[in-house]
């Protein structure tokens, strides 16, 4: 056992994941790395690596009592070694929310500085494209040399996204003070622009035509692949299953859904075979958008109407406003359906929901209250913004992002919104369970592609066969779940652990349980690896039952 304490060691910890991604640390408040982009060399991740591999040791050594806290530092230590390890900055190329190429043009334009220091940190960033973006080129160029190589299609989509990057008459908007604004446009022309150019013909001439195919889109397909999914599903799920388990699992919870479809759907369209409603689902036009207007102003009313709600279902709802916005244009095209941004731990600018409006009359609108219960409150708002506010708290436990406990608690939170009657009407409830099918086949084909050595092809059929996506959403989704292997079975499984976990307090507590406590348990420590939530649900039932 060592003398470490659990604080120092998160706050350690918390330093190595600043560095390792300075964008994402600046959005969420994190000082001290306000000027800086990653380093994408190989050289720079194994210096990460050996500083939280050692953090690692010495958290799973520690004698201090606040296992928690170590808990957290463990889990998320392990999850940096197996991105690493899986070199995925080399492979993952497209995705604005996990290609890191992609994510500094998506999220640095929506970073607004606030005051000199900051926006002098700003252009810092701006300067140092040149060395990111060439850095990373001969990351990936060594990658393709010793056989990591990306999906094809994944370089077409990144040149795609450069290409409407670069057409854009200011892609950094930020209005700064003083001169910083003529420094800025100076930049952009002579530094950013020639940065990315070099870096857009790189992709389209090396890596673009040396890609896997289409075929062969998994892990699996590459040396060791098939390890560095089991560790990264691990890493996502924070569960021992195997991918053949989630694979059942996903089929499971797919056949299990049959029967709402059947009932619901006979009472919105007269149909009880479930296919058929799915089928109807995907093509009644007057369940698609009208415009991007339409698709904001629904999802505004649904934030309203849950905010209204929450405090009769939580002891605690955060100070932080949510906002909804349309998802940038540039980055549109390849980004999910929906996403959230947590709130500045300063409190300098507010959670935000973004919807995709792309190609929006091809979208689907009843699933619109479901995504926006997820996305916003009471879902990942609640879950980032309550645990920013547990001030008491070591900081890496304030912000840390555990996949399988912040999905779990935003898939559970749409089946809690038909518990609150959140939902307007049976055609939103079905996109609750349409959304459900999404969730499901996850797991199904995000096993498939990278541990059962499925096409891509499979994955879409399987998804337009279960699910209810449009076929837009089908591709972008499918070619999400290339990009970041594992990550798209945390939702699920989460979800699943959650409702264990209050049935097992409901079961224990009998008459006593509180379901608006057990939910500020839930969100009272901040995510929370499942096993380690089970604890703190254990503890509180077993403090509830004493006499």
């Amino acid at each position: 056992m060592t003398t470490d304490s659990a604080t120092a060691l998160a706050d350690e910890l918390l330093d190595v994941l600043a560095s390792w991604m300075p964008l994402e640390a600046s959005f969420v408040g994190i000082p001290g790395h306000d000027a800086e982009l990653t380093d994408p060399s190989e050289a720079g991740h194994e210096r990460l690596r050996a500083r939280a591999a050692d953090v690692l040791a010495r958290a799973q050594a520690s004698a201090d009592p606040d296992r928690v806290t170590l808990g957290v530092v463990v889990q998320q230590a392990e999850a940096v070694l197996a991105r690493l390890d899986a070199n995925d900055v080399e492979f993952t190329l497209a995705d604005p929310m996990f290609a890191v190429g992609m994510a500094h043009l998506a999220f640095l334009p929506q970073l607004t500085p606030s005051g000199e220091q900051a926006e002098e940190d700003f252009l810092s960033r701006l300067a140092a494209f040149p060395a990111f973006y060439d850095a990373l080129a001969q990351r990936q160029r060594d990658g393709l040399r010793a056989g990591r190589t990306p999906v094809d299609r994944m370089a077409r989509n990144a040149v795609a996204f450069l290409d409407r990057f670069l057409a854009q008459d200011t892609p950094f908007p930020q209005p700064l003070t003083g001169d910083r604004d003529a420094r800025r446009d100076r930049l952009v022309a002579e530094v950013v622009r020639p940065a990315l150019t070099r870096y857009r013909e790189f992709v389209a001439t090396e890596l673009a035509g040396n890609g896997r195919p289409d075929h062969e889109p998994g892990l699996c397909w590459l040396e060791d692949g098939e390890a560095h999914y089991a560790a990264l599903a691990r890493m996502h799920t924070t569960t021992g299953h195997t991918p053949e388990e989630i694979h059942q699992l996903g089929l499971d919870v797919l056949a299990g859904l049959e029967a709402e479809y059947a009932e619901i759907g006979g009472r919105v369209f007269g149909l009880t075979d479930p296919a058929e409603v799915r089928r109807r689902l995907r093509s009644d036009e007057s369940l698609r958008w009208r415009d991007a207007e339409e698709m904001l102003e629904t999802a505004r009313a649904a934030v309203a109407r849950a905010t209204a709600a929450a405090p009769g279902w939580f002891p605690r709802v955060p100070e932080a406003e949510c906002v909804v916005r349309a998802v940038p244009e540039a980055e549109a095209p390849v980004a999910a359906a929906a996403y959230y941004v947590p709130p500045a731990l300063d409190g300098s600018r507010p959670g935000v929901y973004f919807t995709n409006t792309h190609e929006v009359r091809t979208r689907d609108r009843f699933i619109a209250e479901t995504v926006a219960f997820h996305e916003a409150v009471p879902g990942h708002h609640f879950a980032d913004s309550l645990a920013q506010e547990l001030t008491g708290l070591p900081r890496l436990r304030r912000i840390a992002m555990i996949t399988a406990y912040g999905e779990g608690w935003a898939l559970y939170t749409e089946r809690l919104a038909d518990e609150m009657g959140l939902f307007s009407d049976d055609v939103m409830r079905l996109g609750m369970v349409a959304e459900d099918s999404v969730r499901a086949a996850r797991l199904v084909v995000d096993t498939g592609l990278h541990a059962l050595r499925w096409t891509r092809e499979q994955c879409v059929e399987f998804l337009r066969a279960h699910t209810v996506l449009s076929e837009v959403e089908v591709q972008s989704e499918t070619d999400r779940y290339i990009e970041c292997p594992g990550q798209a079975l945390a939702y699920m499984t989460g979800r699943l652990e959650i409702v264990r976990l209050r049935r097992f307090a409901e079961e224990a507590l009998g008459e006593s349980f509180s379901l608006k406590d057990f939910h500020g348990v839930v969100l009272g420590g901040g995510q929370l690896p499942l096993k380690v939530l089970e604890e703190v649900v254990r503890d509180w039932v077993a403090q509830c039952c004493m006499p």
